[in-house]
């Protein structure tokens, strides 16, 4: 485990000092092999989502052309933000490593936090929703249900 951490750290250090993004990186490993590895890409990608444990995600799923990564675990150097967890869940990674955790990124200015308060309804949401065009929205929902040879996920 501390050799996968290790690397998790490496990670963060190098996306860090490139300016490719924040202190964050991850690694992926299955039955005890590194599968892809990788650092937080928001600055250089230009991407908001390109977390180091997304861009890991993304890297190991192309290298083992599946969705599935359940035989599969997280080393980060910090805890998932709320994307991150989520992109780990629909991956269906059953063990998540970290360093770091969320208390410590938002000292840093990172702010994981308010997510949080939001999706648990301790705070007010920054984001308006507002639900349109359900009716013609179900309609495609409609063509997935009966499509034949269909992948679920």
């Amino acid at each position: 485990m501390k050799k996968f951490m290790k690397l998790a750290l490496k990670e963060a250090y190098a996306g860090m000092r490139s300016g490719n993004g924040g202190p964050f990186g991850a690694v992926i490993v299955r039955k005890g092999k590194v599968i892809a590895k990788a650092h937080n890409k928001v600055f250089s990608t230009g991407d908001p989502t390109a977390h180091a444990e997304i861009v890991a995600i993304r890297k190991a799923s192309a290298k083992l052309k599946r969705l599935d990564l359940s035989y599969c675990e997280i080393y980060s150097s910090c805890e998932p933000c709320p994307m991150c967890y989520s992109a780990a869940r629909w991956a269906k990674i059953k063990k998540i490593f970290f360093g770091c955790i969320s208390s410590d990124a938002e000292k840093i200015g990172f702010g994981d936090n308010g997510i949080y308060n939001e999706l648990r309804g301790k705070s007010k949401k920054k984001i308006i929703e507002k639900q349109i065009f359900r009716k013609e929205c179900l309609a495609v929902f409609e063509e997935w249900k009966n499509k034949k040879g269909k992948k679920i996920y």
